[in-house]
């Protein structure tokens, strides 16, 4: 019998929530801003209205929570998010199953968003993957013989975390100049003054400072990939998140920069690829751990 979970994509601007059926399909969904400023309680009661308008009737049997930052190893407690202010140790599995008396679990918005492109998007042939979300931060997401990989205690796959550029911006993870700072929308806006999807546009129109940022933007992520490239070499690198819609402009030069700093032997037919389900990833990989919790799928394997 086909059943139902919620899905919950918790961004820093918004909050993506779907339910989906055990065969990945998309059944209904809603997207609400983010409360400004995005403390947990307001947070918690924005997903509360949500839920309640998205499944009126209960039919949902289970919810998973991706949102940006590492939880607890058992998937219960936000235990930092370095975009959300406030979010430190906070219970949102316990509180959201208190709320609604189903099984809950939470999770990092990029490793959920890593299961979603695993499942039904563009990880599916891929055994070993690294997905990079490339959004107002820089998620990771590592899948590993099929499996997502996260660490002893829940929190490994920081990708944006690493450090490009030692003297570079000071990052709010405590880094200085971290790949996040350079390739997030944060850092274009840093920048450029501009929005992703304005230089996008700037650039099919051929503006030539748009497409000389794009290479030097290709330059910089091509650069953060060698170094992920070389620690995992995986089969693929798949990117994922807004600014990934403007991958035509940037992946060349991304490419080209892995080719020329990755020896052979390392990115023996890596494939550098847009990811697949868009900005419904999180959301499908959100399902999937809540397929997990009612025993509808193998732990960090697909349902």
């Amino acid at each position: 019998m086909s059943r139902e979970v919620i899905g919950i994509d918790l961004g820093g601007t918004g909050i993506k929530l779907g339910r989906v059926g055990t065969d990945g399909n998309l059944i209904k969904t809603i997207s609400v801003p983010t409360p400004q400023p995005a403390n947990p309680e307001d947070v918690f009661a924005t997903i509360v209205e949500a839920i309640a308008f998205l499944d009126p009737d209960g039919i949902s049997t289970a919810i998973g929570v991706g949102l940006p930052g590492p939880t607890d190893a058992r998937g219960r407690i936000a235990k930092v998010s370095i975009n959300l202010p406030g979010w430190v140790d906070i219970p949102l599995a316990d509180w959201l199953e208190a709320k609604f008396h189903k099984p809950t679990i939470i999770a990092n918005d990029a490793n959920c968003a890593g299961l979603g492109e695993a499942w039904l998007g563009a990880g599916r042939n891929f055994p070993n993957f690294i997905l990079l979300t490339l959004g107002t931060g820089v998620g990771g997401a590592i899948i590993f013989n099929g499996e997502l990989f996260s660490g002893h205690y829940g929190a490994a796959g920081e990708l944006g975390l690493i450090t490009l550029y030692p003297d570079g911006p000071t990052c709010n993870s405590g880094n200085n100049g971290s790949l996040e700072q350079f390739v997030s929308i944060r850092a274009i806006r840093r920048r450029t003054g501009l929005e992703p999807a304005e230089l996008g546009v700037l650039a099919a129109n051929g503006d030539s400072r748009a497409l000389e940022f794009w290479q030097e933007y290709g330059r910089d992520l091509g650069i953060g990939i060698s170094s992920l490239v070389y620690v995992l070499t995986p089969d693929a690198v798949i990117l994922g998140g807004g600014v990934s819609g403007s991958a035509k402009f940037f992946l060349p030069a991304t490419r080209a920069e892995v080719e020329r700093r990755v020896l052979f032997t390392s990115r023996e037919n890596l494939q550098i690829i847009p990811a697949q389900l868009g900005n419904q990833a999180g959301i499908f990989g959100a399902a999937k751990i809540a397929f997990e919790v009612i025993g509808m799928g193998e732990k960090g394997k697909l349902v």
